[in-house]
């Protein structure tokens, strides 16, 4: 199951997305109710390897689930 970064917690530090080894996290173009940059994954392209989990230095930031409802895309 994919993971999910929650949009309104990701401070757009893109750990995640340098360590992703299959490129399964994006930068939205738009910002989160926080006022920051924020990255999502992709959940067709993400194997659940758990990497952006433990890079994230955003607690809370990446949960080990796929919530939709919790992670925009643009």
């Amino acid at each position: 199951m994919p993971h999910t970064i929650i949009s309104d917690k990701c401070q757009g530090v893109a750990q995640c997305a340098n360590a992703c080894p299959v490129g399964c996290i994006k930068k939205s173009s738009g910002k989160n109710q926080m006022g920051t940059d924020y990255f999502f994954v992709d959940f067709q392209t993400c194997i659940d390897c758990g990497i952006c989990l433990q890079v994230c230095p955003v607690e809370g930031a990446v949960i080990p689930e796929e919530r939709k409802e919790l992670q925009k895309q643009n």
